[in-house]
């Protein structure tokens, strides 16, 4: 009997990790960073996975209790890996629990301001929320900043749009299995098939 609750632990581990290195992969895009200027800094890369991790809670919301489980267990992984990141750039043990919490405050922000604007069909809403989130008026970076236009802005709206999508269509079952297939019709199938 204990036995089987191992096996069970450490299969959900796998399709959760599995799960998590797809989100990741999605998010890693180099596209999202070469042609939509996305900044590829930590704080890009972390905004860009909050953008995915988003759009796969919103997959997952309200839904079967196991893949809200499975979305719980995902977002853990998200915070730990964040937690890991952090601990790697040499931030000390005693600083990392407040970052962590205003990471926590900024993901759930993100969701929020997302979320709302995907569920009203609001591309101009959305611009505007990837604009101030991923592209901030006070970077020190204005070379780059100067670099994002309205086209870029557009664009990287439209593939959020696109993913969220594509995410909505996913199964249960492709889930709970931790079968994320790569999205069909977006930039991250292109540049994958281009590499």
């Amino acid at each position: 009997m204990i036995f089987g609750y191992f096996s069970r632990k450490r299969k959900n581990r796998e399709i959760v990790d599995r799960l998590y290195r797809r989100l990741t992969a999605i998010a890693r895009n180099p596209a999202f960073y070469a042609r939509m200027h996305v900044p590829d800094t930590v704080m890009g890369r972390f905004e860009m996975l909050s953008v995915v991790m988003v759009l796969f809670f919103r997959r997952t919301d309200g839904k079967d209790p196991a893949l809200q489980q499975l979305a719980q267990d995902v977002v853990d992984t998200f915070f730990e890996d964040m937690d890991h990141s952090l601990r790697e750039l040499g931030i000390g043990d005693q600083s990392v629990p407040k970052r962590m919490k205003k990471l926590a405050r900024m993901f759930y922000g993100r969701a929020q301001s997302y979320g709302t604007a995907l569920n009203e069909g609001a591309p101009l809403a959305l611009s505007a929320a990837l604009h101030r989130n991923i592209y901030p008026q006070d970077r020190t970076d204005k070379d780059q900043l100067q670099m994002v236009g309205a086209e870029e802005l557009s664009e990287l709206a439209q593939e959020v749009m696109r993913l969220d999508k594509w995410f909505l269509e996913r199964d249960e079952a492709e889930l709970l299995a931790g079968q994320l297939t790569q999205p069909d019709d977006s930039i991250v199938q292109e540049n994958q098939t281009n590499a």
